[in-house]
């Protein structure tokens, strides 16, 4: 949720204002895509990435604020959590060789910041959940003081009207990195586990035409995406989940109540349920089912600002948008006079290195390339079932991941990255015209990856594991693991490269 409101009370009419201000919204974004053009020229690309920061002791440092007037710079703003902030790269195109110039910018970006950390005290973290954090840490004092953040919290407690309850069942013990299966399961009084959840966020900019094909495609490769990308196993010391941070982000957003839950009602974090045929199946849904969290009326009307030659914000759309977060979601945005529709993948934590996340980025914009093209879509030989599966288990078990593939069967993530999906990002990025030296240097980070099935969280957890057999407890065993982590992040040399600790 991007913009600022700054009142956290709402009346009732001003909630059914807002609710005939999003349908208003619908209508002229149906007449827009039926009438109006948009932006169609050499698609762009964005990227966000969400970073923690720590301090001396490696525990969360409540220093976002202080760090972000340090840097002084508009590419960096806060996030929900004090120790949290946002890096929003400069949209760019995939031709030639953008995106390695975007790794130097991505580093040089944050050799800035991390200068101006260590003015503040604190250093930089670039992983999906940050280990050292305690149960101390996730309070109301931790929130970043934006108004649009305690509306967030306001609204979303009071239509939960109990405590946000987190329960995660550690994965079964199975697969190459075998270890015991554990629990997490507590009460917080505000939403602040939200932020424990760093992610890094891509972008891509397509016609309204090729949107439903290429969210459809997104869909079928998250799975796979958090197969050979997790980088979350532990949360408040307990091992859980390969990418724990997506039960943790679903659970932490969740307004229902378990009565609700009970009845099928839809949750706001959500993979959806079924393929769509156009991006307005998306914006319909999202106004159909879920009731709006910062009901905050304007007073333009999209419509009339059509019929006057205008291109409407549609700020009520997007507002209410920005509170449902779909891994995979539509966006709608104005630039330079004119309106785009993007979509945002929302599947991938942060970290753990630069060139990990460029890979990362490139395998997927490769792989939807070549799906979206196709003479046969993917997702006509798939379920919609199968592809929340394939996602949810990937979250659960990572690289061991049992995952379905149409015209394969049952398949670990690495095994169908190397056999077939390798060599289709290749021809996909070939298609978007990005050089064979980008290509090279990043699909071989996955390459390499897959052949030593070291993703960040199976680091993460042989290191600790490591620790563990020295002696160490399990909170010294994590920060023993963040410190070795933070030196090779910043050396930003692949996790497949990383050292496992020797014996004793």
């Amino acid at each position: 949720m991007g913009q600022d409101v700054d009142r956290t009370r709402f009346s009732r009419r001003e909630r059914q204002r807002y609710r005939a201000k999003v349908q208003r919204c619908l209508e002229a974004l149906t007449t827009m895509l039926r009438e109006h053009p948009f932006a169609e020229d050499d698609p762009m690309t964005g990227i966000e990435v969400e970073l923690n920061l720590v301090d001396g002791a490696l525990a969360p440092a409540m220093t976002g604020r202080e760090v972000l007037r340090a840097i002084g710079g508009t590419e960096f703003q806060t996030e929900l959590g004090r120790w949290n902030i946002e890096l929003n790269l400069p949209p760019r195109p995939l031709p030639g060789d953008q995106w390695r110039h975007l790794e130097h910018e991505l580093l040089d970006e944050l050799a800035v910041a991390g200068a101006k950390a260590r003015d503040c005290s604190s250093s930089i973290a670039m992983i999906g959940i940050l280990p050292t954090l305690e149960r101390n840490h996730l309070v109301s004092d931790s929130i970043s003081a934006d108004d649009r953040y305690a509306v967030l919290n306001e609204q979303m407690l009071a239509a939960r009207g109990e405590p946000i309850h987190i329960d995660i069942a550690g994965g079964d013990p199975a697969g190459r990195h075998a270890v015991a299966a554990e629990r997490f399961a507590a009460d917080f009084e505000t939403i602040i586990p939200e932020a424990a959840c760093t992610s890094m966020q891509l972008h891509l900019q397509v016609s309204p035409s090729s949107f439903p094909a290429y969210w459809n495609a997104a869909q079928c490769l998250a799975g796979v995406q958090l197969g050979l990308g997790a980088n979350s196993p532990f949360l408040l010391g307990s091992r859980l989940w390969a990418e724990t941070r997506i039960p943790l982000f679903t659970q932490a957003c969740d307004v229902r109540t378990v009565e609700l839950r009970n009845q099928g009602v839809r949750p706001r974090v959500w993979f959806g349920e079924r393929w769509i045929s156009s991006v307005l199946d998306l914006f319909a849904e999202n106004a159909r089912y879920f009731p709006g969290i910062v009901p905050f009326p304007g007073d333009s009307d999209p419509i009339s600002t059509l019929h006057e030659g205008g291109v409407p914000d549609l700020d009520e759309l997007k507002l209410h948008n920005g509170t449902i977060w779909r891994w995979n979601r539509p966006v709608y945005d104005v630039a330079d006079g004119q309106p785009h529709i993007r979509l945002e993948n929302r599947v991938l934590p942060s970290g753990p290195t630069a060139v990990d996340m460029v890979a990362n980025a490139l395998f997927f914009y490769g792989l939807l390339r070549v799906l979206v093209e196709a003479d046969r879509p993917l997702w006509q030989s798939m379920s919609f079932e199968a592809a929340e599966e394939n996602f949810s288990t990937a979250a659960r078990h990572g690289m061991d991941a049992p995952l379905y593939w149409p015209g394969t069967g049952w398949i670990k993530p690495d095994e169908l990255a190397l056999r077939k999906l390798l060599p289709l990002a290749h021809e996909g990025l070939s298609r978007w015209g990005v050089t064979p030296a980008v290509q090279d240097r990043y699909l071989s980070v996955i390459e390499r990856r897959c052949v030593t099935g070291q993703t960040g969280a199976a680091w993460q957890l042989q290191t600790v594991a490591a620790l563990e057999r020295r002696g160490a407890s399990r909170a010294g065993a994590l920060h023993g693991m963040l410190e070795r982590y933070l030196e090779f992040s910043e050396a930003n040399e692949p996790v497949h490269a990383w050292q496992l600790p020797g014996p004793r």
